[in-house]
């Protein structure tokens, strides 16, 4: 299960997190299309093109802070700016997902002092974006440049390098088993989803049949970040 709470988002413009909010829209990219059907499309079937995309407008609401003069009061005052101004944004979800949202936008909205009698203020703004937003992951580290040995005196390819996620591997027809000793200076390790202390041997591993393609996993997990994973292709000759 990896859902994860909303609750912790944050929405930051200009640099500055925007207080009190109590929901945050997400980028939403959408993509013109332009028909390009003619006598001789297959099938009698329609035919497309793609077309440029908009990223669209970011919807913030939530209720006023007005010592928040770095963010909701300045939104205001970016509102009616002329000419109007771009700003940098960035949406932070909860730091578990690992993930952030920014873009550049200008104030295509805003509402202030519109609220009940006996109840809080409402805000709300909605941010145009302009231009690429860029969706950043935060992965771990992984494993380290002599990041792991195979028993059986494999012979690995390419040497092991920390960014190379991919290799082959062989050993000889008399090896029918193999442990894995993986080295990451961070993170929780598993091969083949086992947990295995960094610099120790994992548990022996069956190989196939002589001839057959045997497949390894390594996976290194940081907290707060996207896991990183190597595969082994590793033959029995």
């Amino acid at each position: 299960m990896a859902a994860k709470k909303g609750f912790g988002t944050t929405f930051t413009y200009n640099a500055a997190v925007i207080a009190a909010l109590t929901t945050i829209g997400g980028v939403e990219i959408t993509r013109e299309s332009y028909d390009s059907t003619t006598h001789q499309s297959t099938g009698g079937a329609r035919e497309f093109l793609p077309g440029l995309y908009d990223a669209g407008e970011i919807p913030i609401t939530g209720f006023l802070d007005y010592t928040d003069t770095a963010g909701q009061i300045a939104m205001a005052a970016d509102a009616v700016a002329d000419p109007p101004v771009l700003r940098t944004c960035v949406i932070t979800p909860p730091a578990a997902t690992g993930l952030s949202w920014t873009f550049s936008g200008f104030i295509s909205k805003f509402k202030l002092l519109d609220g009940p009698m006996d109840g809080l203020i409402p805000f709300s703004a909605s941010i145009k974006i302009s231009g690429v937003p860029t969706l950043a992951t935060a992965v771990s580290t992984g494993l380290t440049t002599t990041f792991f040995a195979i028993s059986g005196s494999a012979v690995v390819l390419p040497a092991p390098a920390t960014a190379t996620l991919d290799y082959a591997a062989t050993v000889l027809t008399a090896v029918a088993s193999v442990t894995v000793t993986p080295i990451a200076a961070a993170g929780v390790i598993t091969v083949n989803g086992n947990v295995v202390a960094s610099g120790a041997a994992s548990s022996a591993i069956t190989l196939g049949a002589a001839g057959s393609l045997n497949k390894i996993t390594i996976v290194v997990t940081e907290a707060n970040k996207a896991p990183k994973t190597y595969t082994i292709w590793l033959t029995r000759a």
